[in-house]
């Protein structure tokens, strides 16, 4: 099989609809692929509606809500496809795109991790393209929930993307990530010890630490609503833990 998708789900019954149906041609370019839903633990009525409308759906739904990484390693483990196509529930996907992510994977070896621009419903590209999230990055991300404005208006990738070639990140964000089997059996799961970010910015790391290039592809995109759960409020439960998260991050690779 060439391609497995996996999707995690919560209680997002509205935007999973648009990203199920959004999959239904964009798999035509990708031969033999399976969809896999992870459900952590949904009361919307998910279950019911993936069961009547989508029959051919991998369904798991988890007792709990355990987290992203603990999530999706439950899809990574089900997966058969020889790539691993990781979504965020509020995409919406195209054929063009996922060609070009599965191209350049066959075609450059070295690839491990390999993304899309990410754009919203208005075509605003997302800076889904990352530096490492040092504590700086943190204060300025913060900052801008609170007062509605960026300290700094400096891309970091900005003469890259202005090119509209591939270009290597230090990190691509978990919404929309390919990844290839043969790195996953090399540098192992998610690090389920990050409840909610920076699992996506770990696994980056170690699959560099590996030789595995991060590809982002400018060229091409896919939408994402971008919901931004921990800066509703600051001092939410998930908040707390994506703080959490962050300081054990801080902790394994030794930087700030």
């Amino acid at each position: 099989m060439q391609l497995s998708v996996v999707l995690i789900c919560w209680n997002s019954l509205t935007y999973l609809r648009e990203v199920l149906a959004s999959l239904q041609d964009t798999l035509s370019v990708a031969g033999d692929s399976e969809t896999i839903i992870i459900d952590n633990g949904s009361t919307d009525g998910t279950d019911r509606f993936i069961t009547e409308n989508y029959p051919n759906v991998i369904y798991r739904r988890l007792p709990e809500n355990k987290g992203v990484a603990y999530a999706r390693n439950r899809g990574i483990e089900i997966a058969r496809g020889e790539y691993v196509w990781l979504l965020d529930d509020d995409t919406i996907v195209n054929g063009k795109a996922l060609d070009a992510m599965l191209r350049h994977m066959q075609q450059t070896p070295d690839c491990g991790i390999c993304g899309c621009r990410l754009v919203n419903t208005e075509g605003e590209t997302q800076q889904s393209y990352k530096v490492y999230p040092g504590l700086w990055v943190k204060v300025c991300n913060v900052a801008h929930s609170i007062f509605g404005k960026k300290t700094s208006t400096t891309d970091p990738y900005a003469t890259e993307l202005g090119m509209g070639k591939p270009f290597h990140p230090t990190y691509i964000i978990g919404a929309c990530q390919l990844l290839r089997r043969e790195m996953i059996g090399k540098i192992g799961l998610l690090d389920e010890k990050i409840f909610y970010g920076p699992e996506d910015a770990d696994y980056c790391l170690r699959a560099r630490k590996e030789g595995w290039e991060t590809t982002y592809l400018p060229a091409v995109s896919i939408i994402h609503h971008w919901k931004r759960i921990t800066n509703r409020n600051l001092f939410s439960p998930i908040a707390r833990r994506h703080t959490k998260a962050l300081l054990y991050f801080y902790c394994k690779h030794r930087k700030i």
